[in-house]
């Protein structure tokens, strides 16, 4: 691998040597207000190149050496709406260019994203794809993934407690430790769900692409992929700090600042988050808190700029996370809601969850391509200080433990990816990505299931031992893909890619049986397997632009969930070693995105249908709690969403998401107490047939200098039925939640107070298949306060 990446760098010289004899010219011009003031500290990108700047005290920017060309340029500054406008950059020439901000209360954003790993306008590219800016994850209060549930159409996200988020778009669900919708943060695959990091911190950016995103991102990308983009340091020296108390005992407190040491040339950037907060439940066992929260993260960035077509950037991420409590579950819904956010547990154990990421990413923006390498590190060490419990109850039959000390449980992952693409400056009807992906992955655990004093009353014939698994899988994998998309004419483009993904699985497994304050005897004797297994993602679309504000599209594309091997169970109906194949996506999609009233209005139609075939089936095993997966079926989803975004008058935005999914399992047989069960037409799980959301934020202008406003905003959240069982047995009716925040906000401080679950609605936001229920968050309420320099 070094030597492939030395050769990549190696080819770059040599073309970078020839590049640097072009031709040259510059980018001018002045940034102004709707009201033609002169704007200072505007931000300034050429997109898809490594140039940017910021304007002066008169609205002026200067940017030299850039290859002459097309390009697209974004100008964006606090208070105001983002613009993007195409220029022609002519050699020998001054082209100054003029841009006009109007403010965020009349206008909405040009939004830039990254999606096809690239910067475009999200209204151009021909897929479905929602996008929130750092202003809305602020607006909507935004502190864990998976309160992007309904904000965007079809998505659902939610966890039994311990914050490890199970995603569902469009039906096609996180079912395992390997998800359905891989999730990136700075361009980094957060491998699995061992590797999640789920809190949301200094953002500049959320993209979700619904549906396959197997060609340009492989693995575990079969229902779609969430892009998260935190802040980078650039020329502009910024600081911020946040609190926030609620009731709870909420606390959360955000601190961050970027600056550039050396202009135009390095910078660093730095952001730290703790939060805590008392748990919503009480056991009564011991009447005391359950689900104590404590989390401490850290965002830091270094970047350096060698030469104007170079960009190097080292990023290292971290997440610390306590849990008094990790699994606050009931078994039976009848009981969940007859005494809400009671349990009674006898075993009470505190989760430890570290999670680390860095990264290396260079950039090279040349004439004749783009490069990018990006290096990546991950790892995820996670146990239990004291073991949890297993059976849910106070009686002492089953807990759970693994604190057995590093390498234990500490999951390390590796990525490598290099990829090219066409230049931004080039005027041919070809625009083009490629790129390979590679990675290693080592995942040791050793996870004991102790019986206790009543285990008698799970039928179990011994008391007071310990069954002991323990496994080292290690994995590997390369990836090869390419994209293209042709002009064919004026207005009609086709788009095509193929991927193909290899990898490698190894395991060894052992099995253990240890009495209390014996030695553990080896029941299991060491016990290894292999598999290895490919899959092409192809994909093709046509794009025919109407005109410069209405695009109409139609897509296929494929995603693939890799596969595996079963863990090794105390159950002996449940081998282990067994494997189980890739699940596979197969996707038509047909949209229409249109920007209406001089961008005032976004209005985004999508209708799909997705066929899954070797549907990988999970199947809890208790009390071991493993899960274990086969291939056994075939899902079909279809459906329509709807995305409208409008500033009808100054001052108010409103914003409506509504999506509809029909998912249903076309065929699916399970054995189920010792017969074969036709599942047929069953409803997939953690699959709300219907999401809904519906926000209205309206401001007034106290203070147009100091861009001091009062401000109020409402959202309206509906979920449609859903089930958390393959037999449809558990469900949680169509139900709606209502959030409130009401403040004031200037350019460099604000003062929000806000309520959430106004109605203090109950309802199941998580549920096994053995009936062991979570109630979603109860009515929580708060202060914001933040400042920004």
């Amino acid at each position: 691998m070094n030597k492939l990446f030395f050769s990549v760098l190696s080819f770059l010289s040599v073309f970078i040597s020839f590049a640097g004899a072009q031709s040259y010219t510059t980018l001018s011009g002045t940034v102004t207000g709707g009201d033609a003031k002169a704007l200072a500290g505007a931000s300034i990108i050429v997109l898809n190149t490594n140039r940017g700047t910021v304007s002066d005290a008169n609205g002026f920017f200067h940017l030299d050496k850039i290859f002459p060309g097309k390009y697209t340029v974004q100008v964006s500054a606090v208070g105001y709406a983002a613009v993007s406008k195409e220029v022609d950059l002519l050699a020998d020439s001054k082209n100054e260019t003029a841009f006009v901000l109007n403010e965020t209360d009349t206008r909405l954003d040009a939004v830039v994203v990254t999606a096809q790993k690239k910067d475009e306008q999200l209204q151009q590219i021909p897929f479905s794809i929602s996008a929130l800016s750092a202003r809305q994850v602020k607006e909507y209060r935004l502190w864990n993934a998976k309160d992007i549930t309904a904000i965007v159409p079809n998505l659902n996200s939610t966890n039994g407690g311990d914050e490890r988020n199970v995603t569902s778009i469009r039906g096609i669900t996180t079912t395992s430790y390997d998800p359905a919708i891989a999730t990136y943060v700075d361009g980094v695959n957060q491998f699995t769900l061992d590797s999640y990091s789920s809190q949301l911190l200094d953002i500049e950016r959320i993209e979700v692409l619904r549906g396959p995103q197997g060609t340009l991102y492989g693995r575990n990308a079969m229902g779609g992929v969430i892009n998260i983009i935190t802040k980078q340091p650039g020329d502009k020296a910024t600081v911020f700090a946040e609190v926030n108390f609620g009731n709870y005992n909420q606390q959360r407190y955000e601190l961050g600042f970027k600056t550039p040491l050396i202009k135009n040339k390095l910078y660093l950037g730095a952001a730290g988050m703790y939060s805590k907060r008392d748990g919503y439940y009480t056991n009564t066992f011991n009447n005391r808190s359950f689900d104590d929260q404590k989390i401490a993260a850290g965002n830091y960035y270094l970047k350096y700029k060698p030469a104007e077509k170079w960009m190097i950037s080292f990023n290292l991420r971290h997440q610390a996370h306590r849990n008094n409590g990790a699994y606050p579950l009931v078994m039976g819904v009848e009981d969940a809601f007859e005494k809400p956010y009671e349990l009674s547990q006898n075993a009470v154990g505190e989760m430890v969850d570290n999670t680390m990421f860095s990264s290396l990413v260079i950039n090279y923006a040349g004439r004749g391509f783009n490069f990018s390498s990006q290096t990546a590190y991950q790892n995820n060490y996670r146990y239990y200080k004291n073991a949890i419990d297993g059976d849910f109850s106070p009686a002492d039959i089953v807990t759970i433990g693994n604190n057995y000390g590093k390498p234990w449980n500490k999951v390390k992952t590796w990525t490598q990816e290099f990829r090219f693409t066409s230049p931004a400056a080039s005027a041919s009807r070809l625009q083009w990505t490629a790129g390979t992906y590679l990675f290693s992955d080592d995942r040791p655990t050793r996870q004991a299931t102790h019986y206790g004093e009543d285990a008698g009353l799970y039928g179990i014939p011994d008391i007071n031992f310990s069954t002991i698994n323990s496994s080292k899988g290690k994995g590997e994998g390369i990836a090869f893909y390419g994209q293209a998309t042709y002009r064919i004419l004026e207005k009609l483009d086709f788009t095509a890619g193929i991927r193909y993904d290899y990898e490698h699985k190894k395991y060894h497994m052992m099995g253990e049986y240890q009495p209390d304050g014996a030695e553990a005897i080896i029941i299991r004797p060491d016990t290894s397997s292999a598999v290895h297994s490919g899959a092409f993602s192809p994909r093709a679309g046509l794009t025919w632009r109407i005109s410069d504000k209405s695009n109409v599209y139609g897509i296929y594309s494929r995603g693939f969930r890799t596969g595996g091997l079963t863990q090794l169970s105390d159950d002996p109906s449940q081998p282990p070693l067994y494997r189980y194949d890739p699940e596979y996506s197969n996707n038509f999609e047909a949209g229409i995105k249109n920007s209406f009233l001089q961008n005032r209005l976004y209005l985004n139609v999508a209708v799909f249908y997705t066929n899954i075939t070797g549907v990988q089936v999970p199947t809890l095993v208790l009390p071991d709690a493993i899960t274990i997966i086969r291939n056994a079926g075939k899902l079909n989803s279809k459906g329509f969403e709807i995305e409208a975004t409008a500033t009808p008058v100054k001052g108010l935005q409103l914003n409506y998401n509504f999506g509809y999914t029909n998912a249903s399992y076309a065929d699916l047989k399970l054995s189920q107490n010792g017969a074969s069960v036709d599942l047929e037409g069953k409803k997939q799980i953690y699959t709300p047939e219907f999401t809904s959301m519906l926000s209205a934020q309206y401001s007034y202008t106290i203070i147009p200098r100091q861009q001091l406003k009062a401000i109020v905003r409402g959202e309206w959240m509906y979920l449609g039925r859903q089930y958390f069982d393959l037999n449809n047995s558990i469900s949680q009716s169509p139900y709606s939640l209502l959030n409130a925040r009401a403040g004031v906000s200037s350019k460099n401080a604000d003062l929000m107070f806000w309520i959430r679950n106004l109605g203090a609605k109950k309802y199941i936001a998580y549920a096994y298949d053995f009936g062991a229920v979570h109630l979603g968050n109860p009515q929580t309420l708060g202060v914001t306060l933040g400042v920004r320099i």
